[in-house]
């Protein structure tokens, strides 16, 4: 199939983290997660892409510590974690870097997200 489009899937839920999130940051729903679309509504449910590419904050460690962040690497969130995602693999799996981060250090990367 050539030049093949999906729409990006959003879903409007009660995000498990953080608790009130605010437009554009990433969030846990349970065991999946996503990145907020709108800040959290009066009725505590949030607008959430589950899919596609995110162009979101990463920290360059891992478990053990400073890890440089390589296209391709597995990427997770981590709720007690600022920012949220980094390679830390006992978080949720988020999606895979698109981007690179040098070791220790934060960027702004793009994430295919993996749901």
């Amino acid at each position: 199939m050539k030049n093949f489009v999906q729409e990006p899937i959003t879903l409007t839920i009660a995000v498990t983290d953080p608790s009130s999130p605010a437009s554009g940051a990433p969030v846990r729903i349970g065991s999946f997660c996503g990145v907020a679309v709108g800040d959290v509504g009066s009725d505590g449910k949030t607008v959430v892409r589950i899919s596609g590419v995110v162009n979101v904050a990463v920290k360059g460690v891992d478990g053990a510590g400073n890890s440089a962040v390589a296209v391709g690497d597995k990427i997770y969130y981590v709720d007690a974690d600022t920012p949220k995602l980094s390679k830390k693999s006992t978080g949720t799996f988020f999606g895979y870097a698109l981007g690179t981060v040098s070791t220790g250090g934060t960027s702004t990367i793009n994430v295919l997200l993996a749901n």
